[in-house]
């Protein structure tokens, strides 16, 4: 035998707490708590940006020359006059596998000059197709 209800269930006043009211969140709430997050993450990123990042140095290739077992670069690096850096060199095979990497160092140059063309010849575990300077920065003492 099944029994159907028709009425509503009651329970009991006190016993269970108070039924709540589902609330909505207004769009504008939920804007402005979008917006206040995206410029928070943004003002992280510029903190962090100059704090570590260092536009000052940048490396351009000029050329490179490519044989079975090594790779000659040529590029110029700017940066501060009369300070000394490091860059990145790394050598690629066609199938995109790293087959040289090395850090170059760069002569402090003249004290009011900014670039100083390099030319660097990296090892190679297997036939490069291309060479590419990765990065630059400075020595840390």
């Amino acid at each position: 035998m099944s029994e159907t209800r028709t009425t509503p269930v009651r329970f009991p006043p006190g016993r269970y707490g108070r039924r709540r009211d589902g609330r909505k969140v207004s769009r504008p709430l939920v804007v402005i708590a979008a917006a206040l997050v995206v410029a928070g993450g943004v003002a992280v990123a510029v903190k962090l940006y100059q704090q570590y990042g260092d536009p000052a140095y940048t490396a351009s290739t000029v050329g490179y020359e490519l044989t079975d077992a090594t790779a000659d670069i040529t590029f110029q690096v700017t940066k501060p006059g009369g300070t000394p850096a490091l860059c990145q060199v790394r050598a690629r095979s066609r199938d995109g596998a790293e087959v040289g990497r090395a850090e170059v160092a760069i002569p402090p140059g003249e004290p009011g000059g900014d670039g100083v063309t390099v030319t660097y010849s990296l090892a190679t575990s297997a036939r490069a197709v291309v060479v590419e300077v990765q990065r630059c920065y400075p020595v840390q003492p």
